[in-house]
């Protein structure tokens, strides 16, 4: 079989965007897609991944107190200005405007959405967009590429695209996407982004259960 080398970088994340865009059509509804999603994205991890993660970070407590910056800078917009997201740059056909603020549908969803927000989704993510996309927007041959290389446009096209991802939550996305590729050329340490990245969503898990800001989830 013929090595593809971005695979175990590209593969969990297509997996867990493929499984987004069915999951009206996944048996069970929400209750069930999240759960089904997660262990799919899980396994994809384990079979292709496990070779590239690193989980030893090198800068730990700096890594959680920039994951702790980026969850205040996520939720600051929408506490200190209620009516912020109303504003027709975060609600239109593109983008949908924000969440429902209802409740979750059930106990399943909301176990494994923190067990896959915290421990799922920051490495999936950083192993896409730090560890992949900055290097390979550099130079094709992204395995010659360091980890934390330096490129104007890399920077900033990967900071914006981990921004659209985030919908109408876009501008929280873009400013975190900018601090974790910031960090990544800092550091020099995929790790160490997971670790700030599993921070931030363990920070905003909390803040929805106790809060209930459903919108952050749903």
């Amino acid at each position: 079989m013929t090595r593809v080398p971005a695979a175990p970088y590209i593969a969990p994340f297509a997996t867990l965007i493929l499984l987004l865009a069915l999951g009206s059509i996944l048996p069970g509804g929400l209750e069930w897609a999240y759960p089904i999603r997660t262990l799919a994205v899980c396994a994809v991890l384990w079979w292709m991944s496990r070779g590239v993660v690193r989980l030893r970070p090198s800068h730990a407590i700096q890594s959680i107190l920039l994951g702790v910056v980026v969850f205040a800078i996520w939720v600051g917009p929408d506490y200190f200005w209620p009516t912020y997201r109303d504003h027709w740059l975060f609600r239109h056909a593109l983008l949908g405007g924000a969440p429902s603020t209802a409740g979750p549908p059930g106990p399943l969803y909301v176990a494994f959405r923190v067990f896959g927000s915290v421990l799922v989704v920051p490495i999936v993510e950083e192993l896409f967009w730090r560890a992949w996309m900055m290097r390979w927007l550099i130079s094709a041959r992204f395995e010659e590429v360091p980890l934390g290389a330096y490129a104007a446009q890399a920077f900033w096209i990967t900071a914006v695209l981990f921004a659209s991802e985030h919908g109408a939550y876009w501008d929280v996305g873009l400013a975190a996407g900018v601090l974790y590729n910031w960090w990544m050329v800092r550091t020099k340490s995929l790790a160490d982004c997971i670790l700030a990245h599993a921070v931030t969503n363990a920070c905003l898990a909390v803040y929805v259960l106790v809060a209930g800001q459903w919108q952050y989830w749903l």
